[in-house]
C-alpha cells in the first residue's frame, strides 16, 4: 500500500510557494518539505485540514492511495 501524496500538484494550481504555505500554516519549511516528498510517516488532521484551508481543497486533492 502506498499513500502519495500531492502537494506540489496544489501547490502549483493555487500558484503558492511551500514558503508562503509553511508561513500560512504555522508550521516550519523543512516539516513541510518531509511532508511534500512524502518521507513523513504521520500528519495530524489539524494540519491537514490547515493546509486545505489555505488551498481551498479537499483532503482528498492532497492524499492518493495507489495499490503496490
Amino acid at each position: 500500500m502506498s499513500i502519495i501524496i500531492n502537494l506540489d500538484v496544489m501547490l502549483s494550481k493555487r500558484k503558492m510557494r511551500s514558503k508562503e504555505l509553511a508561513e500560512i500554516i504555522n508550521i516550519t519549511t523543512t516539516n513541510l518539505s518531509i511532508l511534500k516528498s512524502g518521507k513523513a510517516k504521520a500528519i495530524r488532521f489539524s494540519t491537514l485540514e490547515a493546509i486545505c484551508k489555505a488551498l481551498d481543497c479537499q483532503p482528498a486533492d492532497i492524499l492518493e492511495f495507489k495499490e503496490d
